[in-house]
């Protein structure tokens, strides 16, 4: 059955925040180049410009310690899909955004995993400018949102949420397939329509 587009909205529930689809989204100006940063300076939830690497404008709330594995188990056999309809050029920032809205409503970072199928988030291209050992360390440590595109979509591990940002590429077939498989709870998909039903409607 294809997905029908909503109006934005964050639920609770037992299968963790809802984003329901946001209206048609149209081209955004050019993202901002994440800046350096030194080795002891801690990886934000999202890039920004300056000398060193940016913080977030407010402290994201992380997981508190000992808190029971129990609370993070997802349903993986029938993740929640929502759409959020976005052109090719405003599928990241649509991304972004529910990416926040997550954040907001209490889902820990490291819950999780944004990818792409064309051009790479600015902070996957950021995290990888300072090498592949210590882009896939941020993966395996699992303490804030990872970003991948479309080569490395077949090596991340599953988290209860996955977002993928239909950009372009002629990979997003296969990228939206392995999302579904790795999403815990919720597959947050933020593209066309037309050509995300395409892939995924015969499976909602």
């Amino acid at each position: 059955m294809p997905l029908i587009p909503e109006e934005p909205q964050i639920h609770e529930s037992a299968q963790g925040p809802r984003v329901t689809p946001a209206a048609g989204r149209t081209a955004s100006t050019p993202r901002p180049v994440p800046g350096p940063r030194s080795a002891a300076t801690p990886r934000p939830g999202r890039p920004g410009p300056g000398p060193a690497r940016p913080a977030p404008p407010a402290q994201r709330p992380h997981p508190t310690p000992g808190r029971p594995q129990a609370d993070r188990q997802e349903n993986r056999s029938a993740p929640q899909i929502q759409l959020i309809p976005a052109s090719a050029d405003g599928a990241l920032d649509a991304a972004d955004e529910a990416v926040d809205l997550l954040l907001d409503s209490g889902r820990a970072p490291g819950d999780i995993l944004v990818l792409t199928t064309g051009e790479q988030h600015p902070w996957a291209a950021h995290e990888l400018s300072f090498g592949e050992a210590a882009y896939w360390a941020q993966h395996e440590a699992g303490d804030d949102v990872f970003f991948a595109g479309a080569a490395a979509a077949d090596r991340v591990r599953t988290r209860p949420v996955v977002i993928v940002a239909v950009n372009g590429g002629d990979a997003a077939p296969g990228v939206l397939t392995g999302a579904r498989e790795r999403a815990g709870a919720l597959l947050i998909v933020c593209g066309d329509p037309q050509r995300i039903n395409a892939v995924l409607g015969a499976g909602v």
